[in-house]
């Protein structure tokens, strides 16, 4: 089956014909997706204990799939799927565009850089506050007295400069 799961498609033929929707489940033997938002059904739940109360609630049902076009991500438009070998891997590819469908799956490794350099840089900010804080406290325990709005810019700003040196 050429659709799968996290998929942006349109249902192209029955009575949700022209809506748009994620792909929520993706069964390839029974050859049916579930779209968010599409064949809505309305199931009855009945009070099992005292404290439960009975309700309506709706949910997705499944539909056939090849009732379903997916949705490219880069030109917006419905598209058939075709195959590219890249590499040494099978992926999904865009019949009009030739942009890939497949969504590509970050490396543990990648992960792991990208969470240093977050860490690494919330340092960095939380360092300079703290510089900024103890410059500006030691001038004002210095002067001992309230000094106006226009003074208390013009230290801000000499702090921010000594900082940045």
């Amino acid at each position: 089956m050429r659709i799968k799961k996290n998929d942006t498609v349109k249902v192209i033929t029955g009575k949700d014909a022209g809506k748009t929707g994620k792909v929520l489940v993706a069964l390839p033997k029974e050859s049916r997706v579930v779209v968010e938002g599409v064949n809505v059904q309305k199931k009855h739940r009945k009070a099992r204990k005292a404290q439960d109360v009975s309700k309506i609630e709706e949910q997705n049902g499944a539909i056939q799939a090849s009732n379903v076009m997916v949705v490219c991500p880069k030109c917006g438009k419905t598209t058939r799927v075709a195959y590219a070998t890249e590499g040494d891997k099978k992926i999904r590819v865009c019949k009009k565009c030739g942009a890939s469908l497949d969504s590509v799956k970050e490396t543990k490794e990648a992960k792991k850089t990208a969470k240093k350099a977050a860490a690494s840089k919330t340092e960095e900010k939380s360092a300079e506050k703290k510089t900024t804080k103890s410059a500006s406290g030691a001038k004002k325990s210095a002067s001992g007295a309230k000094k106006s709005t226009a003074t208390k810019k013009t230290t801000a700003k000499k702090a921010d400069a000594e900082s940045a040196e």
